[in-house]
């Protein structure tokens, strides 16, 4: 089960520009005249000349054409799990596979949110979570609302980017997509109005549990790692797999503290004028 990561093995966040290869020919089309959304959300091209068979979900790591076996480090530790399971162990306070409510709340403040906001976290995750991963044990419902981490998978929700398969894999190709399609200056980062962009472009019919649960898990990533008004891809694939949680908690409790993030009046402000840019545009 989880260790404490040490801020001093793993790398710090990368904000350099990644890899930006240009546009390639594929011999086929990748758009089609009748569909304009397929043209201006071109796939990624290039990964096949960075990455094995991107396409193909990887067990235990977080694979980008700039980190090709993802956090080799971090994948050996935890490569018993999932990449989706991952991305939750740092809440599982006892590594007991069991997120109680107050292991949700612990981890939150941990990140540097206040008690609100830490409050209103348990509220969604653990109420609506609980269930769907419980069904890994039983089908009557966890009286302490715990989210068990062997049945994360189950609480998969729609209108996503398809980064995590239904099992909890990660795809590299659907990673990539998501630079591909809304990185539109190729800078390696995704504004506030882009990731709006990427929300509304992901939404599913009939489905407002996912739509909310985007602007939840984007909402919450921007007030965690933005930085320069931009989430950047490194930091981006470290949220999916989890490492950059344990590497932002040993910056909190070192003297240089961490950088990035925005506090949650400025943020709402920026959410607010990113949603008017994007909705109001269509």
């Amino acid at each position: 089960m989880p260790r404490k990561v040490s801020f001093s093995e793993a790398q710090s966040p990368n904000h350099e520009k990644p890899i930006r290869p240009p546009s390639i020919s594929m011999g086929f089309p990748t758009s089609a005249p009748k569909c304009p959304a397929t043209d201006s959300r071109p796939p990624a091209r290039y990964t096949n000349d960075y990455i094995e068979k991107p396409g193909v979900p990887r067990g235990n790591a977080a694979a980008s054409i700039d980190r090709p076996d993802g956090d080799e480090d971090y994948a050996k530790r935890y490569g018993d799990f999932t990449p989706l399971q991952q991305h939750i162990l740092f809440w599982d306070r006892d590594s007991d596979g069991q997120i109680y409510p107050w292991d949700t709340y612990k981890g939150f403040r941990d990140l540097g949110f206040n008690v609100l906001f830490s409050l209103l976290a348990v509220l969604i995750i653990n109420l609506n979570f609980s269930y769907p991963t419980r069904l890994a044990h039983s089908y009557l419902p966890d009286p302490w609302f715990r989210v068990y981490v062997d049945g994360i998978h189950k609480a998969k929700h729609g209108s996503d980017s398809n980064t995590y398969d239904p099992e909890g894999r990660f795809v590299p190709q659907s990673f990539e997509n998501m630079f591909a399609k809304y990185d539109h200056d190729g800078d390696g980062a995704l504004s506030l109005r882009q990731l709006f962009e990427m929300m509304h472009g992901n939404r599913c019919a009939a489905d407002p549990f996912g739509w909310g649960a985007a602007i939840f898990e984007w909402g919450t990533t921007w007030l965690l790692i933005q930085k320069d008004g931009k989430v950047w891809k490194e930091d981006v694939r470290g949220v999916f797999d989890g490492s950059l949680f344990w590497k932002i908690r040993e910056a909190r409790q070192s003297p240089r503290g961490w950088s990035q993030g925005l506090s949650l009046g400025g943020s709402i402000r920026e959410a607010f004028r990113g949603f008017l840019d994007t909705y109001l545009d269509k």
